[in-house]
């Protein structure tokens, strides 16, 4: 699931004619960063749900091949990350699914990174499971980090600065969405009541993560690559 509908407010002016998945670092949209490593790692389907000048997205995605995309029309009404996984579940069949933002992306080893959440996934113990980037190092963070992890490797939240930031990509279970009575509602939710569970587990990611958050942090991002 590749969350492509936002509005990109941060990004202001330049989302006012441009959707932030295109915004281009080095030369190459950012939506391409995310969908080239799922190719590479073995993803066969990517749903892409569209909102914010969705003809610009439908248009770049049409001649791409793999992933294969299914297109998730949200023109009439922005669900949010929650809403937009509802209204997609039966592409899914009841099996754990990737999610992805697309305001960030590894330099290198994102394939390897998404196998390793893969292969960390573990249905009988985890609701949700995150991929993890160093708040320290990365490029772009501008925060104190989201998340520390136990000797076990789920996620809780401390005081005080924290070694990781949520990458924007995880894996999550269907049943978590399964009679949600609303139609747009956030993601966030569902990550807190994992951790409250004991069922959201986080991975440590390999390379650099770049977050390109800002009009200001595309340039950033593209110093870091060319060092």
């Amino acid at each position: 699931m590749i969350f492509a509908a936002g509005l990109g407010t941060r990004m202001r002016p330049f989302t006012d004619t441009t959707p932030k998945p295109l915004a281009r670092v080095s030369g190459k949209a950012l939506i391409d960063y995310a969908l080239d490593d799922f190719a590479r790692a073995g993803v066969a389907t990517a749903v892409v749900n569209v909102h914010h000048l969705a003809d610009q997205i439908e248009a770049h995605l049409a001649g791409r091949e793999a992933p294969r995309i299914v297109i998730s029309d949200e023109r009439g009404l922005l669900l949010d990350q929650g809403g937009g996984i509802k209204k997609v579940l039966p592409e899914f069949a009841g099996r754990p699914f990737f999610i992805c933002n697309t305001d960030a992306f590894w330099c290198e080893g994102g394939a390897e990174n998404l196998r390793a959440l893969a292969s960390r996934w573990d249905s009988e113990q985890m609701d949700v499971a995150l991929l993890l980037a160093p708040t320290r190092g990365s490029v772009g963070v501008d925060w104190d980090g989201d998340f520390e992890l136990d000797s076990d490797g789920r996620i809780f939240q401390p005081e005080g600065p924290r070694r990781y930031v949520y990458s924007g990509v995880g894996i999550m279970k269907p049943e978590l969405f399964e009679g949600v009575a609303e139609d747009v509602f956030k993601l966030a939710p569902f990550f807190f009541e994992a951790a409250k569970r004991g069922r959201l587990y986080g991975v440590p990611a390999q390379g650099l993560w770049l977050h390109v958050g800002t009009v200001a942090a595309i340039a950033e991002a593209e110093r870091a690559m060319a060092a």
